[in-house]
């Protein structure tokens, strides 16, 4: 055995994350309908007016405002009908004073015209005319052209995310596809002799790899291509094998072989190859958690516990990949509420105990650093400072939810 000769706080292990932080650089060009939560790689610069064309914005009627100048549904005022006009359908007519056209909401604005009447504001009048009962101001219910974007505007900018709204404002404009930043591609693999594939039975010893499955999770939801890569066993020659068979990814992840056993011999892989940024945290769970740099690429060696490795996933992990991505930082949803029963912590390491809700309270699901259920059956989970030992029932704690 080899113990940690020391470990760093939480905080200083953000501050080490944060300075290694080199955002992707590679770019491509998707369609729209993969642009969704991508990261915009280019100012996206319309060429058009949207609309193209002065277009009613309400179902009603084209006319010249002047000519209903004086009207009220005491003393109507009658106009001729010359056309109805629907959406992708110009018409041909003009509209003077005198006459107007019935016209759907979106479709082209006749020439002559100026405003458009609402039907609620007409009723039907003798043979061809048209009772208008109000008023209308030049300008009236009418997007002009480029009244939403003029040609030259900014519709998106390089670094915005593309939102729903986001591609929709692309499309408008008439792009089918738009330039975004590569998503990080991170290599994923568990160690350990005793990790075998899930759908293969179980010899004396052995467990089903379960921190692949996870990890690959949190990389696709936060912005990344999970590469995995089969479990390799703990001697010299399989992690290197599998080191190098990770070369190109832009992230390598390894779980378990980060502790101090003498067959955890992945620190002094790395550590060989590139810079060990930490290893070992006050923190609890997930002491044995390592950051380094493997020729240029950043490694993060996750314990092989699974709710170890899930929880500094979620904590360490997803802030440095968005980061990477280009997204923006992560927010989860909190909540404050009661603890259901007492907790005792491990004083002098800031741990991450995860809780489940029930009634307006928050109960312990935390069993242990190996039990994946830890994290399974909880709604989230609260910290507890590293100067403290005890959180009492009853204390308002603030749930961070998963």
């Amino acid at each position: 055995m080899r113990p940690f000769t020391s470990t760093i706080s939480i905080d200083e292990a953000r501050r080490r994350l944060d300075a290694t932080v080199r955002p992707i650089e590679r770019r491509e060009r998707v369609g729209l309908a993969e642009a969704t939560g991508r990261v915009a790689a280019a100012d996206v610069t319309s060429k058009v007016d949207v609309p193209p064309f002065p277009r009613s914005a309400m179902d009603g009627y084209a006319v010249v405002a002047a000519a209903t100048a004086n009207a009220t549904p005491e003393a109507p005022v009658r106009l001729r009908l010359l056309d109805r006009i629907y959406t992708g359908q110009p018409s041909r007519v003009t509209i003077a004073s005198g006459a107007c056209a019935e016209i759907a909401t979106g479709a082209p604005l006749p020439s002559g015209a100026d405003a458009v009447v609402m039907v609620e504001q007409t009723t039907p009048g003798r043979d061809d005319e048209i009772q208008i009962l109000a008023a209308a101001a030049p300008g009236q219910h009418i997007s002009r052209r480029g009244a939403d974007i003029t040609s030259g505007d900014v519709v998106v900018r390089a670094g915005d995310v593309l939102t729903p709204s986001r591609v929709g404002a692309v499309a408008a404009i008439g792009c089918a596809d738009v330039a975004v930043y590569a998503k990080p591609r991170v290599a994923i693999l568990s160690t350990g002799n005793e990790v075998i594939e899930p759908g293969r039975p179980l010899a004396a010893g052995q467990i089903h790899d379960v921190n692949r499955f996870t990890l690959g999770a949190i990389v696709e939801t936060h912005g990344g291509v999970p590469e995995p890569h089969p479990p390799a066993g703990d001697t010299v020659e399989a992690l290197t094998t599998a080191l190098d068979l990770c070369a190109g990814a832009d992230l390598i992840i390894f779980s378990g072989g980060s502790s101090v056993g003498e067959r955890d011999r992945i620190i002094d892989l790395v550590s060989a190859r590139g810079e060990l940024i930490f290893h070992g945290l006050a923190i609890k769970p997930g002491k044995p958690t390592a950051f380094a740099t493997v020729k240029g690429t950043p490694f993060f060696g996750m314990p092989g516990n699974p709710t170890s490795c899930l929880s500094n996933a979620y904590i360490l992990l997803v802030p440095f990949l968005r980061a990477i991505a280009r997204l923006p930082p992560h927010t989860p949803r909190t909540t404050l509420v009661p603890l259901g029963r007492r907790i005792a912590s491990s004083a002098g390491r800031h741990q991450f105990y995860t809780v489940r809700l029930r009634n307006g309270a928050a109960l312990p699901a935390f069993k242990g650093s190996g039990d994946i259920t830890s994290l399974s059956l909880a709604d989230g989970y609260i910290e507890i400072p590293a100067e403290s030992s005890v959180v009492e029932e009853g204390t308002l704690v603030e749930v961070t939810l998963f």
